[in-house]
């Protein structure tokens, strides 16, 4: 018998889209996902891919307003909605919505198992403020069970005094398939690309926003120190949109010799042909619980640098092998590792076909399984 799993989550993320079609065709579990809003204007520019939907799904009526750098959300309907769903168990996207709360309130009322899917990591930077934590904790102690995406995840929970048992992993993922074909595709006309994108011969890749906490400014800095005849034949492509896009495109100004590219915010249909032309992805973020454009580059074929502080570098990214680690903040260490991918092109070809065995553990066949895999082992707890 299936038992049916009501999801909670914020809006419908072309990410999270591939990973819910694999969990509706899971045989042991009916997946209804209700999303708290279509998606937020304000912070990402993402198309909404409804025709690619394949489980059933209800958007809630919402009101939005960002308040500083917070961002407030407010549904009706939610009550109504989890009546008529029916759940075995739910799992909750997050804690810091008040229909988080709501849900896990009727949880509670009704005797259904509820299970938060939880992304915090020790390193991330938004995590240390009292009252947050006091709140979070509060949260944490009234849930039935944890699903993870990763090792930093884990170690999280078992932090806050989370017993292990209660800790179920399903790992991050992106479309693998999507982006890999996609990428060979666009390795097949490279030169056309280059052209057609504005891209330089050899470059260096960020992908996301652009803002201070990404480190951003760090991997320009690193590009600047370089030596010459490195930065006249790699360049850096920075994709996406932000509050320091401005200021950036003024300190690349001043970098020479060298080529600083902004394509701007680039929707998922054209990414992986950044991605495949690309020598390494980028990431020093000083910030991230995840990563999901590290998914993205390893499913393209590419090695990864990144900052420690990533949550998906203690499962994706191994050090010397398909990558290499930095302090978040250290310019010079990124440097070092920026000029060791920009002059060992053997390497950088061996990083990336590593990286793309290392990523198909990583696929919303594996999320779906271990999802299936915690709400079987939760109800069942409370059969």
């Amino acid at each position: 018998m299936k038992r049916r799993l009501v999801i909670l989550t914020e809006i419908i993320s072309p990410y999270r889209i591939p990973l819910f079609n694999a969990l509706a065709q899971e045989k042991g579990i009916d997946p209804h996902v209700i999303f708290l809003s279509e998606t937020d204007p304000a912070l990402r520019q993402w198309r909404v891919y409804k025709e690619e939907i394949r489980f059933p799904y209800r958007v809630l009526p919402s009101w939005r307003r960002r308040i500083g750098k917070y961002n407030a959300l407010l549904n009706r309907g939610l009550n109504r909605a989890l009546r008529s769903s029916m759940p075995d168990v739910i799992l909750c996207g997050g804690y810091s919505y008040v229909a988080s709360w709501q849900a896990l309130a009727w949880a509670r009322s009704h005797k259904v198992p509820f299970l938060l899917w939880s992304e915090s990591v020790l390193q991330d930077r938004r995590c240390g403020h009292a009252a947050v934590e006091f709140l979070k904790n509060q949260f944490l102690r009234k849930c039935d069970g944890f699903v993870v995406p990763g090792i930093s995840a884990r170690e999280y929970l078992l932090g806050q005094g989370i017993k292990g048992e209660a800790i179920f992993t399903a790992p991050n993922a992106v479309d693998n398939e999507f982006f890999a074909q996609a990428a060979a595709v666009a390795r097949q006309s490279a030169d056309t690309k280059r052209r057609d994108l504005g891209l330089p011969g050899r470059y260096l890749l960020f992908v996301g926003r652009l803002v201070p906490e990404k480190g951003v400014f760090d991997l320009l800095a690193a590009y600047a120190k370089l030596e010459k005849t490195i930065r006249e034949k790699v360049g850096v492509v920075f994709v996406g949109e932000g509050r320091a896009r401005q200021q950036l495109e003024a300190q690349a100004l001043a970098i020479g010799p060298g080529v600083v590219r902004f394509a701007g915010f680039v929707h998922r249909e054209q990414l992986a042909a950044y991605y495949a032309l690309a020598e390494a992805l980028i990431l020093p973020t000083h910030t991230d619980t995840w990563g999901l454009v590290v998914n993205e580059a390893m499913a393209c074929g590419l090695p990864v640098v990144a900052s420690r502080v990533a949550g998906c570098t203690a499962d994706l990214v191994r050090e010397d092998w398909n990558g290499m680690l930095v302090s978040a903040g250290d310019v010079p260490s990124l440097c070092d590792s920026m000029r060791l991918i920009a002059s060992q092109p053997e390497l950088v070809a061996t990083m990336g076909r590593r990286s793309v065995e290392r990523i198909q553990q990583y696929s919303p066949r594996s999320w779906s399984e271990g999802l299936a895999h915690a709400v079987e082992s939760t109800g069942a707890v409370h059969d």
